[in-house]
């Protein structure tokens, strides 16, 4: 007979966010919101401008102090604890910007050796073949183009072999090879690690290809959480990008009153 018990760890969510609420002054950008990842798969965290989503990664991180609530990573209580699991999670956005001086080698060169990797060079020389990165390698960051920078930023991103990779618009300004060419890394990447990804994005097309499960913010709380699939079949719609707009514009509220 198949084994039916499971150790403990392996039903631990990598993420839980419990009853989170960030204030700041008389802003609450964060509204007592709850939702646990499990490991290994992939999340969208959608929204508006405004409705919560970079105070809730930015809580993930450890960046943050939540006015109330509870997040833990990896198991370890985020903030407090964040030294226990920061060399395990990473983060990519096309918004922070590397120092712009240092070539493509020194910015991975110094990441490496923030994140604790073992062999830094030996990773650097394993992304620039898998990011096809040798060209500009030894170049200076801030002399490299759109694509070439998401590029490096993907490196930098999965330079310790993250466990938990949190992603903002990962493909933002992108033209459509380019970010087809990152998507596919992406899930290549999350396939063969066995990674849990969180991805905020505006790009509902990226969100179907990539998330298994969809949690919608709308004024820093939670307005719904499902499967891409079934929130398109729930609000009667033929994509997520009518869905999000449904949400946004309250009338998915109308439409179950109406029911």
């Amino acid at each position: 007979m198949p084994r039916t018990d499971t150790p403990a760890a392996a039903l631990e969510p990598s993420i839980a966010v419990d009853r989170l609420v960030k204030r700041y002054r008389a802003v609450t950008a964060v509204d007592g919101i709850s939702f646990a990842i499990a490991a290994g798969s992939c999340a969208a965290l959608l929204g508006g401008n405004g409705a919560g989503k970079t105070t809730t990664i930015s809580t993930i991180m450890g960046l943050v102090e939540p006015s109330s609530g509870r997040v833990t990573v990896l198991g370890a209580e985020m903030p407090r604890h964040r030294h226990r699991v920061l060399h395990r999670i990473n983060f990519e956005s096309p918004y922070v910007n590397m120092p712009m001086r240092l070539t493509v080698r020194q910015n991975l060169n110094v990441f490496g050796m923030l994140y604790g990797c073992a062999d830094v060079a030996g990773r650097i020389r394993m992304l620039a073949e898998d990011l096809d990165l040798g060209d500009f390698l030894d170049r200076p960051t801030g002399k490299l183009s759109a694509g070439q920078k998401t590029r490096v930023a993907l490196a930098k991103s999965l330079i310790n072999n993250p466990e938990i990779l949190l992603l903002d618009e990962p493909t933002a300004s992108l033209d459509p090879d380019t970010a087809d060419w990152v998507r596919g890394r992406l899930e290549n990447y999350r396939r063969a690690r066995g990674a849990t990804v969180l991805l905020a994005s505006h790009n509902m097309g990226e969100v179907e290809r990539l998330c298994d499960r969809v949690i919608m913010l709308k004024a820093g709380r939670v307005e719904d959480d499902d499967t891409p699939e079934r929130l398109i079949n729930r609000y009667g719609r033929s994509n997520l990008e009518e869905v999000f707009l449904d949400i946004a514009r309250g009338r998915g509220e109308a439409r179950e009153a109406a029911q």
